[in-house]
């Protein structure tokens, strides 16, 4: 936790100075803050998060994180906490041990809440696909149908709607069922 001796010039200092653990999300400047996650929600991302993990760590790929954890797309306006993040080995440094990701994740996912469909499919699809995120997919955990985006000449195109799995482009179609 950060001590604060003088007022936060920045929006990026208030949220750092936020206590470790806030669900909160800076998006083009504005704070988010969110309520905790449901089981319903926590269920899912434990069952993506394991079997993505397996796989990526059998074939030596890279590192899953999951939420909480900071991803700074940028220094200055733009945190977020995806549920679930994939860093390939190439773009292992971004990754900082004490203060989060720092960098453009090569994998987010993103499972709904109660009053979040918008948050998600609108203002964070257009933040990652600003930032140059190669892969996101959208979990609805109520109708178990999944969508994901591949990012093509720096725009989202759909590459798939699913139900009750996600099939990722950068593991060559794989599929991971929750």
């Amino acid at each position: 936790m950060q001590s604060i001796t003088t007022p936060p010039r920045t929006i990026m200092e208030v949220f750092k100075s936020l206590p470790e653990g806030t669900l909160a999300e800076i998006i083009n400047g504005t704070i988010y803050m969110s309520p905790s996650p449901t089981p319903k929600h926590q269920r899912i991302v434990r069952k993506l998060a394991f079997a993505i993990s397996n796989y990526v760590e059998v074939r030596g790929l890279g590192e899953v994180f999951f939420s909480p954890c900071d991803v700074f797309l940028d220094e200055h306006s733009s945190a977020v906490q995806p549920d679930i993040i994939f860093i390939s080995k190439e773009k292992s440094s971004i990754v900082h041990e004490n203060s989060g990701i720092h960098g453009i994740p090569d994998l987010l996912i993103e499972i709904l809440s109660p009053g979040n469909a918008d948050h998600e499919l609108i203002r964070k699809r257009e933040l990652y696909e600003k930032f140059g995120v190669p892969e996101y997919w959208i979990v609805n955990p109520d109708t178990k149908e999944t969508i994901g985006f591949t990012l093509n000449n720096g725009k989202y195109e759909e590459s798939g709607r699913l139900m009750g799995m996600i099939r990722s482009v950068l593991f060559q179609q794989q599929e991971f069922v929750f």
